[in-house]
């Protein structure tokens, strides 16, 4: 029996959601589409629905087709195509939920990061131990092996932030996550430690929303939003019970981008922020 094809990466499903959205714009069917660039039907919808991969070459040569004269984003799309080799995540894809290692992915692409929590600390922060703590409290409740591997990959996933050249990583964090004691006191001071730690890094701001401040939108979900190399090709995340959703449409975009800038307004700058978080852990 062959080989089953691997799954498209979300890369290159936003890749090919972009396309379509572009010809869409020029009124043109996927069968029209097809004529004018020389292809089939079949193969411009498998192209839009991530299942084939595709050359710099040939989104350029589809951007033409579609009248697309915003040079910034055919660039951008050019940059997505080619990818040779699977990411780390890939090792996770059968025992994970895909929307876990497509958080991965996103992260590892993106050029600036912005998330808000409310109850838990941004996995791109937690501790192994808070990590694990978080995960033993999952419902239905996982194996050891289980937690182990999505610890590892939770862990993982911060390597961004120490690369050579890491990306602007923006948290807003809400007092309640940081008075949760996870895995117990120990390993909420270490938690907090640790916050404070990488707020020192100059990639890193950490913006905490005091019990005391004014009322802020969305306050029942975290979000994690990923910019892109253009605003177009921004990603975000909304946490829900089961698995996160993700949007890439303009209109919720821009209201995700609201949403993070008034619970940045409403949060303590990062040096008092930084004092709250000393002053939480020396209480514990």
């Amino acid at each position: 029996m062959p080989a089953s094809t691997p799954p498209p990466t979300v890369r290159r499903r936003r890749l090919g959601t972009e396309l379509r959205r572009l010809r869409e714009r020029t009124d043109l069917s996927a069968t029209e589409a097809a004529a004018l660039f020389g292809a089939t039907q079949s193969r411009i919808s498998n192209i839009e629905a991530g299942r084939y991969g595709v050359s710099a070459d040939r989104v350029r040569a589809l951007a033409r087709t579609y009248d697309c004269s915003d040079q910034a984003l055919i660039d951008a799309l050019a940059s997505m195509t080619g990818e040779r080799k699977r990411g780390w995540w890939e090792e996770y894809r059968e025992a994970l939920p895909v929307g876990l290692t497509d958080l991965a992915e996103l992260e590892h692409h993106a050029t600036a990061l912005r998330v808000a929590q409310v109850i838990n600390i941004p996995g791109l922060l937690q501790t192994v131990d808070y990590a694990r703590a978080i995960f033993r409290e999952a419902v239905p409740p996982l194996l050891p092996h289980d937690i182990e591997f999505r610890v590892s990959h939770r862990i993982k996933r911060q390597a961004i932030l120490y690369r050579d050249a890491p990306p602007p990583y923006t948290a807003v964090i809400h007092e309640a996550a940081l008075r949760m004691q996870f895995g117990g006191r120990s390993v909420a001071k270490s938690q907090l430690d640790h916050i404070i730690t990488m707020s020192e890094r100059d990639n890193v701001t950490i913006a905490v929303i005091p019990f005391d401040g004014t009322a802020f939108p969305s306050a029942g979900h975290g979000i994690d939003y990923f910019h892109g190399p253009v605003r177009q090709l921004d990603t975000a995340l909304i946490d829900t019970a089961d698995n996160g959703s993700l949007i890439d449409a303009a209109a919720q975009l821009d209201r995700c981008r609201l949403v993070l800038d008034r619970m940045e307004h409403v949060a303590l700058k990062p040096t008092p922020s930084r004092d709250l978080i000393h002053n939480i852990s020396k209480a514990l």
